[in-house]
């Protein structure tokens, strides 16, 4: 079986899902069990600012925390996951890449806006999951394309260019892709 871990999961213009419409998709664990991913381009309308307030009245507004929070998928949309330039420390944390981390717990977001935040990171509220096989299929139904994640569309592309910004990776314009499956 082949890993989609640390992949971008790009939408197809023709994916017949309203909730993954031009979604970009970081691929954060991919086996035999499924799938687990944050949509790293579908904001919601909260600032980390005003997140950071609901959790923690005390917590001072800063300027660096008026990003978008995103929905990280239809799953468990109550929890959060800290996507995030490597640091460790916290109290729970995965190493995705070199790069790349996810954290779940609060100490991190109580960091943010602080000199003990992590260089680069986005908040997201529940994520995308595929049971055992699941993506494969949706793959090859032509619902997906893959493309290895770049740190400067997940963190440094304004979120309304990430969709652009990962087909252009792929050297591909997507007005000019059918939306049937064929085979050579």
């Amino acid at each position: 079986m082949n890993s989609f871990e640390n992949q971008l999961l790009i939408a197809m213009p023709n994916l017949d899902d309203s909730y993954f419409n031009k979604t970009v998709t970081y691929i954060c664990e991919h086996n035999a069990e499924g799938a687990m991913g944050l949509i790293i381009n579908l904001p919601i309308n909260v600032t980390l600012n005003e997140l950071l307030t609901q959790i923690d009245e005390d917590k001072i507004d800063a300027p660096e925390l008026d990003q978008q929070v995103l929905t990280g998928g239809p799953v468990s949309q109550d929890r959060g996951f800290v996507l995030h330039s490597t640091q460790t420390g916290w109290n729970s944390s995965l190493a995705l890449t070199d790069d790349v981390m996810i954290t779940t717990s609060k100490d991190i977001l109580m960091a943010l806006g602080t000199e003990g935040a992590p260089a680069k990171f986005m908040v997201t509220l529940g994520y995308a999951g595929w049971g055992p096989g699941q993506l494969e299929e949706e793959i090859k139904a032509n619902s997906w394309l893959l493309t290895p994640a770049d740190g400067d569309i997940i963190f440094d592309t304004p979120i309304e260019q990430r969709w652009k910004k990962a087909t252009e990776k792929l050297g591909i314009d997507m007005a000019h892709l059918s939306s049937e499956v064929g085979h050579a």
